[in-house]
């Protein structure tokens, strides 16, 4: 929305794809006004105070019938003013030397500056900026300033106090730390650190109320703590119980904030923080149809095979015995610096109800634990996280959570790149697999769409040692006659992030190799992507076939009256 609230940029989304296309409303008519924006990809749209337009960032037109598997280069951050066709756009910055450079450009809350964050992988990036001035009469083209250009860490900025940048980083501090620059004197011995790095991942940073919310994550869940301007801690922000918490928007001179509250057991809720009171209250919390009072959460803490120790939470009835007999889903992603934290999900309560175990690992390759935790699950070390995820599945047969008849494992994305590799490596472990718009050719990930930036996380076939690593454990090169477990495989036709031959391959080759009598089926969606986007009956579709799937080949047998 612009600064004077007369104008709403929104973007959509065709099947799916990541494709976005932009279109700016007039609120005060609310009519569409004729700016129509095309071929932009992971950008959003920041306002310059005038209002007279906003920054993005767009590729140049791909050539016919490659939009959905050409790979993404040559982004290039633009200024489009209101009212005129995007092929007047004007262009504020590009490195054609630099073909995988990404360029994101937000607009700072003075309206002063325009940041840059530049990105060449899902990792490390470098801030660049643009002092426009006078923020009513922007000047776009004034020079555009490295001033952390060296890719060596993953900076974020958080908010400036006029010439002073603050940032959550971690460079030199694999957990982060918050830092202060100056950009008249950006010198490194300038820098001021005003929260230092802590035993826990500082997660976040935001300004309200003049003081600054800090988000820190203590063993896969929330703390939130409120500290004063030069750093000092103030007080603790109370929560509901372990779960996750985030938001805490508001102006900077407000007196209160409003952030999101979830757990497996309870439904994601919005609060109201009141800072001179320090008082949390309910502002809205949704209606659904689930008690959870008959249910309970535990987080456990299990070895892996090289004695690495590995949280994960149980969600399940109150009272069930270790018996070795409860169906249970083990979901796990382990990449990309991604944390698994709680939260709560409607379809999941129906798998409880079916007297089902939900089983979320925090593998290594996440955020759970900082850098170190992420550096320790990629390229020649992603064994690590497999390592990981067939401990968890090993922890649940000893405890009697489970058996291997009666345990699913599941993941999409890179997770869909855990679950092939995982049943490919321990079939006998598991009694179905659901693997969900996974990376199963590890070979030529890297030349479709955007997979080129996984390299940093995975490595490179076209790189001797990359190669052999990679070879060694991807899913599709590594299926051999055997009887594997019953697999459903879901991708879907417009997935231009993971593009869906991927799964075609996977599932091909699985029937192929498949020597015992489970079945191993894919489940392709028309007209969707990567999974966002998805209108609510086709959530619901999906999610019907995969508890139908895990309920015939798992021998569930259902209460009928005591369900959904």
């Amino acid at each position: 929305v612009s600064e004077d609230g007369k104008y709403l940029t929104y973007s959509v989304s065709s099947s799916g794809s990541d494709w976005r296309e932009f279109f700016v409303r007039d609120l005060e008519t609310g009519e569409d006004l004729d700016d129509h924006l095309m071929w932009i990809k992971f950008s959003g749209a920041s306002w310059t105070e005038d209002g007279a337009g906003f920054f993005y960032n767009r590729y140049p037109e791909p050539e016919e019938g490659d939009a959905y598997e050409a790979a993404n280069r040559n982004q290039k951050l633009y200024y489009h003013r209101v009212g005129t066709p995007q092929s007047e756009d004007q262009l504020i910055y590009e490195r054609p030397d630099q073909p995988d450079w990404g360029f994101g450009g937000s607009v700072t809350d003075d309206g002063r500056y325009v940041i840059m964050s530049v990105w060449a992988s899902t990792s490390e990036n470098a801030i660049f900026y643009k002092d426009l001035g006078d923020p009513q009469n922007p000047q776009l083209d004034a020079e555009v300033i490295e001033l952390l250009a060296e890719f060596d860490a993953s900076h974020g900025f958080v908010d400036n106090d006029g010439s002073t940048f603050y940032f959550r980083t971690n460079l030199d501090a694999p957990k982060y730390r918050l830092i202060a620059i100056d950009v008249e004197s950006p010198e490194p011995e300038n820098w001021k650190t005003i929260i230092p790095e802590a035993d826990d991942v500082l997660q976040g940073v935001g300004i309200v109320n003049e003081q600054f919310i800090v988000r820190y994550m203590h063993d896969a869940h929330t703390k939130i703590f409120i500290y004063n301007m030069d750093g000092a801690l103030d007080k603790e922000v109370e929560l509901p119980t372990i779960g996750s918490a985030s938001g805490f928007s508001g102006e900077r001179e407000d007196p209160e904030a409003f952030y999101s509250f979830t757990s497996f057991l309870y439904p994601s809720t919005i609060f109201h923080y009141d800072f001179e009171t320090g008082a949390s209250t309910i502002f809205r919390a949704p209606n659904v149809n689930f008690d959870p009072s008959g249910y309970e959460t535990e987080q456990v803490f299990y070895a892996s095979r090289d004695g690495t120790k590995v949280p994960m939470f149980l969600t399940h009835k109150k009272g069930i015995e270790l018996n070795g007999s409860n169906p249970t889903y083990l979901h796990g992603y382990g990449g990309f610096n991604i944390s698994r934290t709680p939260g709560f999900s409607v379809s999941m309560t129906v798998w409880l109800e079916m007297g089902g175990i939900y089983a979320s690992a925090n593998l290594r390759g996440g955020g759970e634990y900082g850098e170190d935790w992420h550096q320790a699950g990629t390229k020649e070390k992603k064994q690590n996280v497999f390592d990981d995820f067939i401990a968890a599945a090993e922890y649940l047969i000893k405890e009697g959570y489970t058996s291997p008849p009666k345990l699913a494992i599941a993941g999409g994305s890179n997770g869909g790149l855990l679950v092939g590799a995982v049943m490919a490596q321990r079939p006998e472990l598991f009694g179905a697999t659901l693997p969900a718009v996974g990376v199963m050719d590890m070979l030529r990930y890297h030349k479709f769409t955007i997979g080129w930036a996984w390299a940093s996380d995975y490595g490179s076939s076209d790189e001797a040692d990359g190669f052999r690593y990679l070879y060694a454990y991807s899913p599709y090169h590594n299926l051999h006659p055997h009887a594997y477990p019953a697999t459903m495989v879901t991708t879907a036709d417009h997935d231009d992030r993971v593009v869906p031959g991927h799964s075609f391959k996977f599932a091909a080759r699985l029937q192929e190799m498949q020597m015992g009598d489970a079945p191993v089926l894919i489940r392709i969606q028309t007209k969707a992507g990567h999974g966002s986007g998805k209108p609510t009956t086709m959530r619901i579709e999906e999610q019907a076939d995969r508890w139908a799937f895990l309920v015939k080949n798992l021998g569930i047998v259902l209460d009928v009256g005591a369900t959904h």
